[in-house]
C-alpha cells in the first residue's frame, strides 16, 4: 500500500470511530497545521491557539463568509472541534502533542458566526 492510501486509511478509520467529523475536516487541519510550520523561522511545536489561527486565517482566505458553512458541513461547529479532531490525529500517530497540550486549548477560542459573517471584514489575517 502507497504512503497516501495508508493515510487515507487511517483517516477513514477515524471517520469511521468518531463520525462526527468528516475526512475534509482532517484533511483542513493538516493543511493548515502545514502551512503555518512552513511560515515559521525555527521548526517548533505549534501550540493550539496557534493551530486555530492558521484555520481561521486559511477559512477566510478560501471560503471567505461561507467559511462557517463549509466548517458546519463537516460537523466542526466551534473551535473545540478542532480539538476533538487533533485529538484523533495524535492518537492515531498523524500528530504529536506534548504533555502541556489539551482539548482547553481549544475551547472558545473564537466564535465562528462572529468571525466568518458578523465581523467578516474586521478581521486581520495573522
Amino acid at each position: 500500500m502507497k504512503s497516501d492510501e495508508k493515510f487515507l486509511d487511517i483517516l477513514s478509520r477515524i471517520c469511521e470511530k468518531d463520525k462526527r467529523y468528516k475526512k475534509d475536516a482532517y484533511l483542513f487541519i493538516l493543511f493548515a497545521l502545514e502551512k503555518k510550520v512552513k511560515r515559521l523561522k525555527k521548526k517548533r511545536h505549534i501550540t493550539g491557539y496557534e493551530l486555530l489561527q492558521s484555520i481561521r486565517n486559511i477559512a477566510l482566505e478560501q471560503y471567505g463568509m461561507m467559511a462557517r458553512t463549509v466548517f458546519e458541513s463537516w460537523g466542526v461547529y466551534k473551535t473545540e472541534d478542532f480539538g476533538y479532531m487533533v485529538l484523533n490525529l495524535v492518537e492515531a500517530k498523524i500528530m504529536g502533542k506534548t504533555d502541556t497540550d489539551s482539548l482547553d486549548d481549544f475551547k472558545h477560542i473564537f466564535d465562528f458566526k462572529q468571525v466568518f459573517e458578523d465581523n467578516f471584514k474586521n478581521w486581520e489575517l495573522v
